[in-house]
């Protein structure tokens, strides 16, 4: 097997992603906080954004965007982080 295929993601691999969303998430998701790391960013004078860091499989990160989607977050970006 050569080196390009042993370095692609994989199902059940876990890998890093960043995964933004508009708005400020308050302390209700502390619960979160467990799973994935917390930011807010304030650009000028436009809304904040909301920037979430974890390390899911690839079943983990659907269930992840799943909830998200559920409480009518829209997505700005999800980013694998190598």
């Amino acid at each position: 097997m050569n080196n390009e295929l042993k370095d692609k993601i994989t199902l059940d691999q876990l890998a890093t992603y960043q995964i933004k969303v508009p708005g400020e998430l308050d302390e209700s998701w502390a619960d979160w906080a467990e799973i994935v790391t917390i930011t807010i960013e304030h650009a000028g004078d436009g809304p904040p954004i909301t920037t979430l860091i974890g390390t899911f499989d690839q079943a983990a990160l659907q269930g992840f965007l799943r909830r998200l989607y559920s409480l009518g977050l829209p997505l700005i970006s999800v980013n694998y982080v190598e």
